[in-house]
């Protein structure tokens, strides 16, 4: 009997497919069905097209799928970034042209404002009480003589306390505050009151409950729609869902709620390189419409408003964060298993260890503590670590 001719076609394609993925792993260390804990364990031959035809998205959704696996996932993508791997593999025009809409529309215009709320941090306040810490820090730990993910995230709360200087009865305003952890422990440590805003109608509920008794507000708005004066600003986490086109107004709006001597502290995931897209697959499974600001990007939007007073990088310290979310996440899993189903556990534990990977590489992402001031601190900004 002779042999199916489209059946040797596809086999040769898949070969083909095979040899490019097996190239580009190799620069960075990693070999296919090999032993070392980094190296890809592929299941599905499938895989090798989506690999090289899809880029960052095939090679996320293809592990969601069960297509492959590695016990380092973390470790993986740890050489794939710091080899540099993902500029190496172009997308096709598919995917160019799903994120053709970065540049041709506003894709965090007022109206889309909460689209991030509603498709991230209104997946459910279960998932992220049983990943954070006790506190509920959905943002970058500071790790310094900390021993745990408790005792980090208190750290980074109190050193944002002391850059900001604050003193009892000012008025601190929180762009995008989450469950309200900062505003929570500024009351109670430094006696200020705190307005919180957020786009997640969970994170205002649970926070609402978890502020109950201090002198904190916690309102679902958009930053746009911001009026009033505040002694502080902070904003944890937040202008990586503002976008490109809308840094400006964002810088604008915050000069316009400081008060003249006031100071403004952001704390932020930040890329050594200027974009105005993000990943296809972080874009359409975790973080819609996000992107990551550069220092150039942030530095001409804040031009003519503030004055940097200080600059303070502890991207390293994500790497640790992220994994600590991932050990709560993976040890209460099966508290919450049964709502969320094993491919959103494949798609988080993606998210959660990609992540901390692409940290640790240290030549991608970074997390960057900007203090800004409306005219500069007389005589001088003394930096807090």
């Amino acid at each position: 009997m002779s042999e199916n001719p489209k059946f040797k076609e596809d086999e040769m394609k898949t070969e083909k497919y095979k040899s490019v993925v097996q190239e580009l792993l190799s620069l960075a260390g990693i070999e296919i069905n090999g032993r070392n804990p980094w190296d890809i364990q592929v299941n599905d031959e499938r895989f090798y097209k989506r690999a090289v035809t899809e880029a960052e998205l095939g090679l996320g959704e293809s592990y969601m799928d069960g297509w492959w696996d590695v016990e380092k996932l973390d470790e993986m993508i740890f050489r794939i970034v710091r080899a540099d791997l993902q500029n190496k593999v172009r997308r096709n025009l598919k995917i160019a042209l799903q994120l053709a809409g970065f540049y041709l529309i506003n894709m965090q215009a007022r109206h889309r404002a909460f689209i991030i709320g509603e498709r991230h941090y209104d997946l459910g306040n279960d998932l992220f009480q049983n990943m954070l810490d006790k506190r509920m820090n959905y943002s970058c730990a500071y790790w310094k003589n900390a021993a745990n993910i408790d005792e980090a995230q208190e750290n980074k709360l109190e050193l944002i306390c002391k850059k900001l200087y604050l003193k009892s009865g000012m008025r601190v305003l929180d762009i995008g505050c989450g469950w309200g952890a900062f505003g929570k422990y500024a009351a109670e440590k430094y006696g200020v009151e705190v307005v919180g805003i957020t786009v997640s109608k969970e994170q205002v509920s649970l926070g609402k409950e978890l502020c109950k008794g201090f002198p904190v507000e916690i309102r679902l708005m958009d930053y746009r729609d911001l009026n009033e004066k505040f002694d502080r600003i902070v904003s944890v986490g937040m202008i990586e869902h503002v976008g490109y086109k809308n840094y400006r107004t964002y810088f604008e709006i915050a000069n316009k709620c400081l008060n003249e001597d006031g100071l403004f502290l952001l704390h932020t995931i930040g890329e050594v390189r200027s974009v105005k897209n993000t990943d296809a697959w972080t874009h359409k499974y975790i973080f819609p419409n996000g992107m990551l600001p550069s220092i150039a990007q942030l530095s001409k939007a804040a031009e003519g408003l503030f004055v940097i007073e200080d600059l303070h990088n502890f991207g390293a310290d994500y790497d640790k964060t992220l994994l600590a979310w991932y050990d709560n996440f993976n040890t209460n899993w099966y508290k919450i298993k049964e709502k969320y189903g094993e491919r959103f556990y494949r798609m988080w534990k993606y998210f959660l260890l990609s992540s901390a990977g692409a940290f640790r590489a240290r030549n991608k992402n970074q997390l960057w503590q900007i203090v800004l001031s409306k005219n500069g601190v007389p005589g001088g900004y003394i930096s807090v670590r």
